[in-house]
């Protein structure tokens, strides 16, 4: 007899990462082209020494930088392993079964219904706009006394749009206060919208308690295998959270790189300028190819292939390019090295000669 698990296990995705290989030129994870800085670097080498003991459990030192960097008190701030593990502790700690529904764009973070059947609750999808950017009109009314949790992922991964301050604020006039808002912010620090549009969930959410902002340092400031992400919360949801956190999973070596990085946080966000010019110039030159790009407000960019997103992503890998194909509906593109991305360039170009 097979040992047993539950029944519904085979119903869940496993999450996919991006494909790597030796030699090959990755675009396909939207990890930064940019190392820790020297002072985060030396940081981390210290803890190493001190690997034989356990972390701050309560991560207070982390949690006090963050929420002075962000001018908050530490009861509005809670951290995990990775921003991905704070989404699963969401739906755990506002979900109990299938009544319970979870609210998310699709196509959007592959996470999102992952973490939704763990916690066995029922996903309820809301198709993106025409322009691949969230319809937050039909999410709001796609919400109902069942509604526990409302994924919106601003700037949207995969598709990279995002939606200004003001439509961000209709759709939560328009939400239950009751109802858990997550604005899940990965990509926050490569926005670049109006100063009077400018869609930062932590301001966002100063005056509205049911909304929870999700950040990460795995993406600009350069510490995706470290591991670190954190959400800003009313004190009641961070409370909460700690209920389900699961205990010594933020290191000794995350808890001092993510200090470490704030206090080089000038220098650090100063590098997104550089991802951000690129990622114009490579639509730019995508557009000019006779692709079809949305703009984008991350660190990569969404080519809406449909049927031949896979055909293209194998293509570009045997040219030596990884690329990230999500089913028949696209391919991201991860912003790399200036070399890099011309040589996908180069690649794109040829696939929709070859293609026409």
């Amino acid at each position: 007899m097979n040992p047993r698990t539950r029944p519904d296990l085979e119903t869940i995705p496993s999450y996919v990462p991006g494909r790597n290989f030796p030699g090959a030129i990755k675009l396909a994870s939207n990890e930064t082209t940019f190392g820790p800085l020297p002072s985060v670097a030396k940081a981390i080498t210290a803890e190493i020494e001190l690997s034989n003991r356990y972390p701050d459990n309560r991560s207070v030192e982390l949690i006090e930088t963050i929420a002075e960097s962000l001018g908050v008190s530490a009861d509005h701030v809670a951290v995990g392993c990775g921003s991905v593990a704070l989404c699963q502790d969401l739906v755990s700690i506002t979900c109990a079964g299938p009544d319970d529904e979870v609210l998310y764009a699709w196509r959007s973070f592959e996470m999102y219904p992952i973490v939704t059947q763990i916690a066995a609750a029922t996903a309820v999808t809301v198709g993106l706009t025409a322009e691949h950017a969230h319809d937050l009109d039909a999410m709001a009314a796609a919400v109902t006394d069942r509604t526990r949790l409302i994924f919106v992922c601003n700037p949207n991964n995969p598709t990279g749009t995002a939606a200004g301050r003001a439509e961000i604020e209709r759709f939560l006039d328009a939400v239950p206060a009751h109802v858990i808002v997550v604005l899940d912010e990965a990509y926050f620090e490569y926005l670049r919208f109006p100063e009077n549009d400018h869609p930062d969930g932590v301001e966002i959410g100063r005056t509205r308690p049911n909304v929870v902002v999700l950040r990460t340092f795995s993406k600009a400031y350069g510490l995706a295998g470290v591991r670190l992400g954190y959400a800003v919360a009313d004190p009641t949801v961070i409370a909460a959270l700690g209920k389900v956190h699961v205990p010594f999973s933020v290191s000794r070596l995350s808890q001092a790189a993510g200090v470490a990085s704030l206090h080089a946080q000038a220098e650090l966000l100063s590098r997104t300028d550089w991802i951000v010019t690129e990622r114009e110039r490579v639509r730019a030159a995508l557009i000019g190819s006779g692709y079809d790009v949305p703009p984008s407000q991350a660190n990569f960019v969404w080519l809406p292939l449909g049927a031949d997103s896979v055909r293209f992503a194998t293509a570009s890998a045997e040219a030596g390019v990884l690329v990230r194909p999500y089913g028949v509906d696209g391919v991201r593109v991860t912003i790399g090295d200036r070399h890099e991305n011309d040589q996908f360039l180069a690649f794109a170009a040829t696939a929709l000669e070859t293609k026409t």
